[in-house]
């Protein structure tokens, strides 16, 4: 980052310009001189900060997963299923807020290798996170049953595949997303049923 305040400051429109065009016209769509101009700045000072928008939107993601990371950190609880729902919570409010970064994301991992990289490095803070949650569960004594890595791995994947289909795609064909509480209320039930309640999801 720029030491100077105004380097700063500076930067900071290039990201938030980044984030409404991406949002606007999609990442693909979204030209430097769009960035630039929404940032009301020059698009030969954007190269001041970053050799292309694909640096940019990595810029984004390591906010992202930054906050992933921060806010699951931060969900401490004594009771296991409000650590669940703090935690689903997080992710899915964090996945709202950098909504244009997420589909920008998604769509250059198809296009280029370093993005598809990038997607399994947001995975792996994920898996993470969970995994070190379900290793506490098993040492508190809940039998979860399950090798517990790939059961961080397959949670983390029912995460993004909800949140990618019901707040960028817009729910199925037939039926429209349900309201974040709900979206919530669904996602803890499948994560703390799986891990703390396993006879209730076999039954």
């Amino acid at each position: 980052m720029p030491p100077t305040l105004k380097g700063r400051q500076t930067e900071a429109a290039f990201l938030d310009a980044a984030r409404r065009m991406f949002a606007e016209k999609g990442f693909l769509n979204t030209k430097i001189s769009d960035i630039a101009a929404a940032a009301g700045r020059s698009t030969g000072s954007f190269y001041n900060y970053y050799e292309s928008k694909e640096r940019l939107l990595e810029a984004l993601l390591e906010q992202f997963t930054a906050e992933i990371v921060d806010g699951s950190l931060r969900t401490r609880h004594a009771d296991a299923e409000a650590g669940v729902r703090a935690a689903v919570t997080a992710y899915w409010t964090t996945y709202r807020k950098y909504l244009p970064e997420m589909i920008g994301l998604f769509q250059m991992s198809m296009l280029d290798e370093t993005f598809a990289n990038r997607w399994r490095t947001n995975r792996t803070a994920g898996i993470r996170q969970i995994l070190t949650g379900l290793q506490s569960a098993q040492r508190a004594g809940h039998p979860i049953g399950l090798p517990l890595r790939p059961l961080a791995t397959a949670l983390v994947s029912v995460l993004e595949s909800v949140c990618w289909t019901w707040l960028v795609a817009n729910g199925d064909a037939d039926e429209s997303p349900p309201d974040d509480e709900t979206a919530i209320d669904i996602l803890t039930a499948i994560w703390f049923r799986t891990v703390y309640q396993p006879g209730a999801v076999a039954g």
